[in-house]
């Protein structure tokens, strides 16, 4: 079993707080954008008092930082653009399968439109295709701060990343559109946007601006799984973090501490490799 955190840590030197996340969830692969945390020092307090050691995996994107507890040996850079501020890389879990895992920083809405994020998908749903063709399977798992909603043309759109609500739709692996095929991802966050349940968030990024057309709680920190990897995925192990065990990530009022820690709150889920 893997554990994966993703966090967008908004430029803060939440160095502890990543810590203490890591060692509460158990995380084997951490994902970090917007981090200006210098690697080094991350490592130093990741593995300070630990047994499994972490090492940093080095991405060349800008505030993107990848920690894993597999040795460097098992990991492989397949692609990576700072175009479409997408990584791809291959990790061999130890006794388990290979998987592809895609970490992407997409352009913000507060820079872009809706159309200009919906026309930058499919170069994206391109390049991830083509790195499943280099290494001969499809075990593959995008997670990012995608900034965009689960509803957003751009993630549910068949040349887009085609990302659907359903697994019994997901496990049909792809959709004839015109004669072309075009294969599927399965989005688990769609049941976590919305009240869900009492004490949870309405999603990972709330902003509130004077317009009428507002939704207050976004999911832009996104997970998607293909569907060759759907039975190794559980929905009840994929979670919203509020907290690391000793620091709250929500003001009084259930928002995201943008001031003192970050805007965006983290997920963690598991993959049964």
């Amino acid at each position: 079993m893997a554990t994966f955190l993703f966090w967008n840590v908004n430029g803060k030197p939440l160095e502890e707080i990543v810590r203490n996340l890591a060692r509460g969830h158990d995380v084997d692969v951490l994902i970090l954008v917007e981090s200006t945390i210098p690697p080094g020092r991350m490592l130093e307090t990741l593995n300070r008092g630990g047994r499994r050691m972490y090492h940093f995996a080095y991405p060349s994107l800008q505030r993107m930082a990848i920690y894993m507890r597999y040795s460097l040996a098992r990991h492989h850079v397949i692609d990576e653009d700072r175009g479409t501020r997408v990584t791809i890389r291959e990790i061999t879990i130890p006794l388990g399968i290979p998987i592809l895992l895609v970490a992407a920083h997409l352009p913000s809405k507060l820079r872009w439109s809706n159309q200009s994020q919906t026309l930058w998908c499919p170069r994206i749903a391109d390049r991830i295709r083509r790195a499943e063709e280099a290494v001969g399977h499809s075990n593959t798992v995008l997670v990012g701060d995608l900034n965009m909603n689960p509803f957003d043309d751009g993630l549910i759109g068949a040349n887009g990343l085609h990302a659907t609500m359903a697994r019994d739709v997901a496990r049909k692996g792809t959709r004839r559109v015109l004669r072309e095929d075009f294969p599927y991802f399965y989005n688990p966050m769609w049941p976590l946007l919305g009240d869900a349940g009492i004490g949870r968030p309405s999603g990972t990024y709330y902003h509130r601006r004077g317009q009428p057309v507002e939704f207050f709680w976004n999911m832009f920190d996104q997970v998607l799984i293909r569907p060759a990897l759907l039975d190794l995925f559980r929905n009840e192990e994929l979670t919203i973090v509020t907290d690391d065990g000793s620091t709250r990530l929500l003001s009084g009022a259930g928002r995201p501490r943008k001031k003192t820690v970050s805007d965006h709150l983290p997920v963690a889920f598991t993959v049964d490799l």
